[in-house]
């Protein structure tokens, strides 16, 4: 399918975004696997990161402590249940990666 860059890119000004995928992130891109962990959160209330993966598994911590770090995601609350756990949410920062990606 052919398609005109600048046609699609006049409609899409409106909304100070561009449909061919070129959104300028402010630093580095994450790799895939902190991509999909990050866009999982945004259809979830709060923005709430899975604990789980799509195979039911539990996710990574070091992949969470990973993206708290770059500031992407931070604590939502304690566990007290389960404290190992960690029970985050999307920052702003993460929200722009996971939708600009």
């Amino acid at each position: 399918m052919l398609a005109d860059r600048d046609q699609m890119r006049a409609g899409a000004h409106g909304f100070n975004k561009f449909p061919m995928n070129d959104n300028e992130l402010e630093g580095e891109a994450p790799p895939l696997r902190e991509l999909m962990y990050l866009r999982r959160a945004l259809d979830q209330p709060g923005g709430k990161l899975p604990l789980f993966d799509l195979d039911g598994q539990e996710i990574d911590g070091a992949l969470v402590r990973h993206c708290m770090a770059r500031g992407w995601a931070e604590p939502w609350f304690n566990n007290p249940l389960k404290p190992d756990w960690l029970v985050c949410k999307l920052t702003e920062a993460g929200r722009r990666v996971a939708t600009a990606s």
